[in-house]
């Protein structure tokens, strides 16, 4: 059964009452996986809704948090992070086709627990953060490309860079590519980008990375793909695109793995992950 934590979150429990993780429910004697991930999505979606109805102005980046609701964002980031964990996690031993409505929902909490962190000074930097050139105002002509830090060390990392023919590298961005720009193949763009992201995802679990650095490369990935997959320019919303079904599980992968790493460093994270919460 599904229960109500004190704050945000939620937790699963035997029938006995003690608090279990999800998927050692979803094998268990008399499981409904096809009934009860769809119910962990749908808490999970009641949360988000809360979320953005209490501190959508401070996630939208309308104005910095006020002290007094800086507790509570950090508890709400660390409630959606177990919760997206716990779903990759049972989706993962149950198994099946990839879920549309879990990327979208997944997608969703992802960033806005991004959003969450980075109004609190929690996230880690972007690759290149600090190392780029600014772009002037106006029309910028170059090559688009996704540069990767290191040949050698994929978890630091890659990012869409405009190199222009004066050799400036400049920030860009997959919406500014696929909606803002000329002379852009989008069926490549997307494919890698996806290419990128499935790979850091995989990268920042080695256990010789720099968590700080690993996780800053996976959001970035994450969040510029789900930036450019809301609904809506005003919208959190994530949509997967019909055709691209599996696009849900490479977001279900990326969002847990940034959960994976950065409980390396955030002791709020590595608690509420080490034991259900009741």
């Amino acid at each position: 059964m599904l229960v109500d934590d004190a704050a945000w979150g939620f937790s699963w429990a035997r029938p006995d009452g003690t608090a279990a993780p999800l998927a050692e429910l979803v094998v268990g004697p008399g499981a409904e996986p096809e009934r009860w991930l769809p119910t962990h999505l749908e808490a999970l979606d009641e949360q988000l809704i809360e979320l953005a109805g209490r501190h959508g102005e401070v996630l939208g980046g309308g104005r910095r948090p006020a002290p007094e609701e800086r507790d509570d964002l950090a508890a709400a980031y660390v409630a959606v992070d177990r919760a997206v964990d716990e779903y990759a996690e049972a989706a993962r031993v149950v198994g099946g086709p990839p879920d549309p409505r879990a990327g979208q929902i997944v997608g969703t909490a992802a960033l806005m627990g991004i959003r969450c962190r980075a109004a609190l000074g929690l996230t880690g930097a972007a690759p290149f953060d600090g190392d780029l050139d600014q772009p002037a105002p106006g029309m910028v002509g170059g090559r688009a490309g996704l540069h990767a830090v290191s040949d050698t060390e994929q978890w630091r990392g890659s990012r869409w860079l405009v190199v222009t023919d004066d050799g400036r590298r400049l920030p860009a961005t997959l919406s500014m590519l696929l909606f803002d720009s000329s002379g852009v193949d989008k069926d490549a763009t997307l494919r890698e980008h996806r290419e990128a992201l499935a790979a850091v995802s995989v990268a920042v679990l080695r256990p010789d990375v720099d968590p700080l650095v690993a996780s800053g490369a996976v959001d970035w990935l994450l969040f510029d793909w789900l930036m450019a997959h809301r609904d809506g320019p005003d919208s959190g919303a994530v949509q997967v695109t019909r055709g691209q079904e599996r696009d849900a599980d490479m977001i279900v992968a990326a969002a847990a793995a940034s959960v994976a790493v950065r409980r390396r460093y955030d002791p709020a994270l590595e608690e509420a992950l080490a034991a259900p919460r009741r």
